[in-house]
């Protein structure tokens, strides 16, 4: 399977170059996107942070201060904002009553300990905490989504019924742990994923990953 994981990502490198992924000034604002691009595609997070920055308001003490339904009209781009902001509110008063508000010293965590805090939030589950460990902190931690689910499973490389855990598992055991490896590899199954392996309309034909 190492084999088989590796020579996957040289051919998506090879075709697609580096992702330079994830787009963020701040280890908040990555935060910031990993919640709001729940359900929606990167192109809506990017206006909603737009808003947040032509406002003056991407940072941790000013969204803190924000009521939340106004915060709600400055994502709405993201989509489904009212929920959002709530998840939000949640990561917030995490980092106020837990980290007096420093998210540097959340960030900090160990990781499986940084981890396993992002999932006691309401509303941030496997793949957002995940995003954050990776992208804000740094951490080998592989992510995955449902572009990784799809090209793995008509690949053969996964069964129609794997989880979640079960898949990052078969990254992380057959890779180095390494940070800038998994960011680009996750990064790379992303575009991968848009550009040809669509869920409804595969465009198999020019596809790095088709053939032999």
């Amino acid at each position: 399977m190492k084999e088989q994981l590796t020579r996957l990502y040289q051919r998506l490198y090879d075709h697609f170059g580096p992702q330079r992924w994830w787009p963020g000034d701040t280890p908040f604002e990555v935060m910031l996107g990993a919640v709001l691009t729940q359900n929606t595609n990167w192109a809506n997070v990017e206006k909603a942070i737009d808003n947040l920055k032509s406002a003056g308001l991407l940072s941790y003490p000013r969204l803190a201060e924000l009521p939340s339904g106004l915060l709600a009209e400055y994502i709405r781009p993201a989509g489904y904002y009212n929920i959002k902001a709530g998840r939000l509110q949640n990561l917030f008063a995490l980092i106020r009553d837990r980290y007096e508000g420093r998210v540097e010293a959340l960030l900090a965590e160990e990781t499986g300990v940084l981890r396993q805090t992002l999932l006691s939030v309401k509303g941030i589950g496997p793949e957002t905490a995940d995003s954050i460990v990776l992208y804000a902190a740094g951490r080998p931690v592989f992510v995955v989504d449902a572009y990784t689910y799809r090209i793995l499973l008509r690949h053969d490389l996964i069964c129609e019924e794997a989880g979640y855990d079960e898949i990052q598992e078969l990254f992380m055991a057959n890779l180095e742990p390494d940070a800038p490896l998994y960011n680009e590899f996750h990064a790379l199954l992303v575009s991968t994923g848009k550009e040809f392996c669509r869920k409804s309309t595969p465009r198999c034909q020019g596809c790095p990953l088709a053939g032999p």
